[in-house]
């Protein structure tokens, strides 16, 4: 859902870098993965189709946050 997000802790050397990945229109949703020592955060159309994907080292990654939006608050009457 619109709001959806992910925030990916990744380790850069001496200091730490912060990404977001945010669901951006309403109907996408942000879906996360860990296959083969990667980690891809995507964000995904109500029909499957990647709009845009973060990957990074899994060794990398300090934290994987993620911060559904509460239901309700989208207003579509669910």
């Amino acid at each position: 859902m619109k709001g959806d997000r992910v925030e990916i802790v990744v380790d850069a050397g001496d200091t730490t870098r912060t990404y977001e990945v945010v669901a951006s229109r309403a109907g996408r949703r942000v879906e996360t993965a860990v296959r083969r020592g990667v980690v891809e955060v995507s964000e995904v159309t109500r029909n499957g189709s990647v709009v845009r994907t973060a990957r990074f080292m899994a060794n990398r990654v300090l934290a994987l946050v993620e911060q559904p939006l509460p239901r309700g608050e989208e207003g579509d009457g669910e």
